[in-house]
């Protein structure tokens, strides 16, 4: 293959129209080889590859469709596939070979026209491929009826109902019970993609057909094994028994050794044990999930960070699959940062009483690195851990106030913004080290740990002795400090004054600074803060001591913690970009079409609180029956879209969607009824649903902490000046 390769690079060479055209009417004659005819159809292949057109050769090269070579055909329709939706005047010159060559002895022969014309979504050809492409769907041939599938799914891109009165979708139906396993496959592609258009019809699958399927794995490509567990998200178990029946089968892919194929089947068990109640399976198959993902960290980088993406969602959802397994995600010397950080996220999610002084001390090795953003999320981290395990705390403090000794600039600044954060978690505990806090003051030249620590100075101005004067040194610059600093030193600077009434620094301090912040500041938030605090001071300062200094809820880690129902949502597409980019697919990828757990009989209690309705646009407006014959289970419950005569079941019935949905369906599903699961295994007790109207993934991106205090809220009420 390497030789013929570079014979081959010879012809990559710009060439002419007129050279090319003269070489194809001299290769008419006096070549019983088509040898000649092969060279110049290579050249011009190239050329398209180069990105030169060669649509003016179009009636030229395709009078070669005549000939018997499967190679030069196979140039042809290449060249057709390139051309054809541009020269679709002149499609009624190669229309007759098309014909041809689907009725061809050599199924390559057949399979390549049938491809070739579902790429040219013309009138013309989609009226001839329309009845060749039926016959095809039955051919003797696997690899004719394999290709002819995709077709389907093509033919419906081009125009959905021709394909639907057709009963294409219905032959796709039949293809799923095929003994061949690629075509099986294939069949599942094409109904997969079908059902993902917005205009599509829904893709059910039920337990037979599934069971179906699930034979076919053995025998299929990685592709083809990738679609088949892909296409089991569209079956919903009624029984826990069923979703179990399905969860042992698939268990098996675990150990393959592709990483798609794992992390797909592990989307599939995510999925299935949400239909499930019997903790020791649940437990067992979270088992089973761990090794494959940590034989996924011994991949490349670029594989290791999909993998580590994947892994923090999970772990939210299932802590139990790698629960004793944080020592895998300690980090490497020659880790890319980003594989860094995403373990330094995941340490700290897996983190417990067991393990905190293992992940303790291996934070303090990244805090002594050289890369600062790296450093910095370490340092944040340690704070993070303080926060999350209370049996820890004592040693993150003194780890911090370690690394504050180094007097390393960007260190402090971590420091210092966590310590802020460890004050609120623990009041009245770890107070004593305000003073070494302070001594470093002037190494805080970032916005958020100058106000961090403002903050820290005003909430405990009557335990500093100096605070007056820290403060004052601290408004020097007020008026060319950042917003976020000047709200801090604006609510630091009242609570100074509640604190000490009677100091003249103070009430010196707290008018120099409300007088600027009413008077030369241009931001609203901050101006309007400024008048509320002054007209409080001036009518009541008692109320203004209530307000200022009320109990603050003390922090919690349950804000880094994603929602549940966008959780589950999210899991469905694991080994995808929306599992990399922590988003569901809909809101970067247009058309996309969105996934949610559905309901049934069979689904937890916990998972159906935080059910996420998904609605489907630009539906047709009923829904669109397939009658057909085939195998079916009984089902009860089912409530058809409209009567219909069929004296049988049907394997792929359209059953009217969800008043949400108003759509089509493609039900491949059995409905049964069966008990409730109680339970659900790896969620921590404390995990209820969120309220309805919050952002499910405000706080996904807020990986390293980063909690506000005196968070700058607009005042809407007008004040009155009180200057």
């Amino acid at each position: 293959m390497s030789g013929q390769g570079g014979q081959d690079a010879k012809f990559f060479q710009r060439g002419k129209i007129q050279e090319f055209r003269a070489e194809l009417e001299a290769a008419e004659t006096k070549d019983k080889k088509f040898t000649k005819r092969k060279t110049v159809l290579k050249k011009i292949v190239a050329n398209i590859t180069m990105g030169n057109d060669m649509s003016p050769l179009f009636t030229d090269v395709v009078q070669s469709l005549a000939t018997p070579s499967l190679e030069i055909k196979k140039m042809v329709y290449l060249f057709l596939v390139c051309y054809g939706r541009q020269k679709a005047d002149q499609l009624h010159l190669v229309t007759q070979s098309f014909l041809q060559d689907c009725n061809d002895r050599n199924p390559l022969v057949r399979a390549l026209a049938i491809r070739t014309m579902s790429y040219i979504p013309t009138p013309v050809v989609i009226e001839a491929l329309t009845d060749q492409l039926r016959h095809c769907l039955k051919d003797r041939d696997p690899y004719v009826r394999k290709t002819a599938a995709i077709c389907v799914a093509k033919l419906y891109a081009a125009d959905p109902r021709k394909a639907e009165k057709g009963g294409f979708v219905e032959m796709l139906r039949d293809l799923l019970l095929d003994a061949n396993a690629t075509v099986v496959a294939n069949a599942v592609a094409a109904l997969s993609e079908i059902g993902d258009r917005q205009d599509g019809v829904i893709f059910k699958l039920n337990l037979t057909v599934a069971n179906k399927l699930l034979t076919a794995l053995g025998e299929s490509s990685e592709w083809g094994t990738i679609y088949i567990l892909d296409s089991l998200l569209r079956y919903v178990p009624e029984k826990h028994e069923d979703a179990e029946i399905i969860a042992e089968r698939v268990i098996a892919q675990l150990n393959h050794a592709n990483s798609a194929v794992v992390l797909t089947a592990i989307k599939i068990l995510l999925y299935l044990m949400n239909y499930m109640e019997n903790r020791k399976i649940m437990e067992y198959i979270c088992r089973k999930m761990g090794p494959p993902l940590v034989t996924l960290l011994s991949s490349g980088p670029e594989v290791q960070y999909v993998a580590l993406r994947n892994i923090l969602l999970i772990i939210q959802r299932r802590p139990a699959v790698l629960k004793n397994d944080v020592k895998v995600f300690f980090c490497k010397y020659n880790d890319p940062i980003y594989v860094k950080l995403a373990k330094l996220e995941i340490m700290y999610r897996l983190a417990r009483d067991e393990n905190a002084r293992e992940v303790l001390a291996e934070l303090q090795e990244y805090a002594s690195e050289v890369d600062v953003d790296f450093v910095r999320k370490a340092v944040r981290s340690i704070g993070r851990l303080s926060i999350k395990v209370q049996s820890a705390a004592d040693a993150c403090i003194q780890a911090l106030l370690d690394l504050i000794e180094t007097k390393v600039t960007y260190v402090v600044q971590e420091a210092v913004i966590v310590i802020k954060d460890v004050f609120r978690r623990y009041p009245g505990k770890y107070e004593g080290i305000i003073p070494t806090l302070c001594e470093h003051l002037d190494q805080l030249d970032e916005p958020e740990s100058k106000a961090a620590m403002i903050w820290i100075v005003g909430q405990f101005a009557n335990r500093i002795d100096n605070a007056d004067d820290l403060m004052d040194d601290l408004t020097y610059t007020f008026l060319e400090d950042p917003t976020e600093v000047q709200l801090a030193l604006l609510t630091a600077a009242v609570k100074l004054f509640i604190y000490k009434p009677h100091s003249e620094t103070a009430k010196a301090l707290v008018h120099k600074v409300l007088k600027w912040a009413t008077e030369e500041i241009d931001n609203p938030d901050l101006r309007d803060r400024g008048f509320m605090y002054w007209r409080m001071l001036a009518i009541n300062p008692a109320v203004a001591g209530e307000v200022v200094l009320a109990e603050k809820p003390p922090i919690t880690t349950d804000a880094d913690r994603m929602d549940r129902g966008a959780l589950d949502q999210l899991l469905l597409h694991t080994g995808t970009l929306g599992s990399i980019y922590h988003k569901n697919p809909e809101t970067f990828i247009r058309n996309a079409t969105g996934k949610a757990l559905t309901d049934s009989p069979a689904l937890n209690p916990l998972s159906r609180q935080v059910l996420v309705p998904i609605s489907r646009a630009n539906l047709p407006p009923t829904a669109i029956h397939v009658p057909g014959p085939g195998p079916s289970e009984p089902s009860q419950g089912v409530v058809p879209a409209a009567a219909t005569t069929a004296a049988t079941a049907d394997l792929l019935q359209a059953d009217a969607a969800p008043p949400a949905q108003n759509g089509a369906s493609i039900d491949l599903m059995s409905t049964r009824s069966s008990q409730e699961s109680k339970e659900d295994l790896g969620e921590d007790d404390d995990v209820g649903p969120r309220a309805p109207g919050s952002d499910p993934y405000a706080n996904l991106d807020n990986a390293f902490g980063g909690y506000l205090a005196d968070e700058p809220r607009p005042q809407n009420q007008d004040l009155l000046d009180m200057i």
